[in-house]
C-alpha cells in the first residue's frame, strides 16, 4: 500500500493535468458554488447539481444547473433546492437518485448538529422523493446498478470502525435493502494508512462488469492544512478485488483562485468524470469555493 505521497509521486512521473478550466455559475450571486456532480444530459438539457453556500457559512443548497454556453451554467428556476451538501447522482434501476450530506440538529439536544448521507429518488429528477437516510456522522455513502441489476453500496465510516474515514462495500437486492444498517455493517476496503482517509464520490458500471471508482484521497500535514487528491481505482463487486489507487490531480494543475479558508487551498473535492477517448474530463470542487475541470488520462482506460 502506497502512502499518499508516493501515490503524489507516482503521478508527477506518468503525466499531469492539462487544458483546466473554471466554470460560471449564474442565478446565484453572492454564493459560491462548488463540489459539482459531472455534467449529464437530461431531456435534452445539460445539467450538473452542485453545492451553494455562502463564503463564511456551511449551510448548505444542492441546486440544479444547466449549461448555457461551454463551461457557463444557470440555475434551474422553479426546481426544488435540496438542503443537503455535496450531492451526486446517478440513475439505478430506472431511478434518478440523487445523494447528498443533510445536517441536521440532533433531537433533544439544542445547539448539537450531526449529518448523514440522504437519497431522494424517482422517475424523473422534477419528481423525488426521499428514499433513506445513512449512519449518523457518515458522509460520502454512493450507489451504483450492477451488472446483475443488484444495487452496489460505497459507504465511508469513520471514528472506531473508520477511523478518520475508510471506504466500505456492500450490495443489496433492490431499493428496500437501502439502509443505515446495511452501511454500518458493510466490510471494509484496505486503501489507505491509518493517518490518511478517503471516500468515493461517484461510482460508474463498466463494460466488464466492474466498478469504476473516482474518489478522494486525503491527510494532514504537521501544518494542520488539509490535502485532498482525486484519486480512481477499479474495483470488482464480485470478487471485492480491487487495483492501486491513482491520485489524478494536484491543486497547481489547475487555476489559481481563493479559498474558503487558509487551511482549505489544497483541497480538491473529486465531483465526477466523462470519458473522451483515451481522456477524461475530471470535475472537481476546488478550495471549497469554486468548481473547475480538468482534461486527465482515462483512469479507466480498456474497460
Amino acid at each position: 500500500m502506497e502512502t499518499i505521497w508516493e501515490m503524489l509521486d507516482c503521478h508527477r512521473k506518468t503525466g499531469e493535468g492539462r487544458a483546466a478550466a473554471r466554470l460560471h455559475f449564474l442565478g446565484v450571486d453572492g454564493y459560491d458554488v462548488y463540489n459539482p456532480t459531472a455534467p449529464f444530459w437530461y431531456q435534452g438539457k445539460k445539467l450538473l447539481c452542485a453545492r451553494v453556500e455562502k463564503r463564511d457559512s456551511e449551510v448548505s443548497r444542492a441546486v440544479f444547473f444547466r449549461e448555457t454556453e461551454e463551461n457557463v451554467y444557470e440555475v434551474m428556476e422553479g426546481w426544488k433546492q435540496y438542503q443537503l451538501q455535496d450531492p451526486c447522482i446517478t440513475k439505478v434501476l430506472g431511478h434518478y437518485v440523487l445523494g447528498g450530506t443533510e445536517v441536521y440538529s440532533k433531537p433533544g439536544k439544542p445547539g448539537q448538529i450531526s449529518w448523514h448521507t440522504s437519497f431522494y429518488y424517482g422517475k424523473s429528477l422534477e419528481e423525488l422523493e426521499r428514499l433513506a437516510d445513512g449512519p449518523e456522522g457518515m458522509k460520502d455513502v454512493r450507489m451504483v446498478e450492477l451488472a446483475d441489476k443488484r444495487i452496489g453500496i460505497f459507504t465511508r465510516p469513520q471514528g472506531e470502525k473508520g477511523g478518520r474515514g475508510k471506504i466500505g462495500f456492500a450490495i443489496v437486492e433492490d431499493f428496500s435493502g437501502v439502509t443505515a444498517s446495511v452501511m454500518e455493517e458493510a466490510p471494509l476496503l484496505d486503501l489507505f494508512h491509518e493517518d490518511e482517509w478517503g471516500g468515493v464520490n461517484e461510482a460508474t458500471l463498466l463494460a466488464d462488469g466492474r466498478i469504476g471508482v473516482l474518489g478522494h484521497i486525503a491527510c494532514f500535514r504537521p501544518d494542520e492544512v488539509r490535502h485532498y487528491f482525486p484519486m480512481a481505482f477499479l474495483f470488482d463487486p464480485v470478487t471485492m478485488e480491487y487495483t492501486k489507487p491513482r491520485i489524478l490531480a494536484e491543486r497547481r494543475e489547475f487555476l489559481p483562485g481563493p479559498s474558503k479558508r487558509p487551511d482549505l487551498e489544497d483541497v480538491l473535492f473529486s465531483g465526477g468524470i466523462r470519458r473522451e477517448g483515451e481522456d477524461a474530463v475530471l470535475y472537481v470542487g476546488v478550495s471549497d469555493c469554486e468548481v473547475q475541470r480538468i482534461v486527465v488520462p482515462d483512469p479507466f482506460q480498456g474497460v
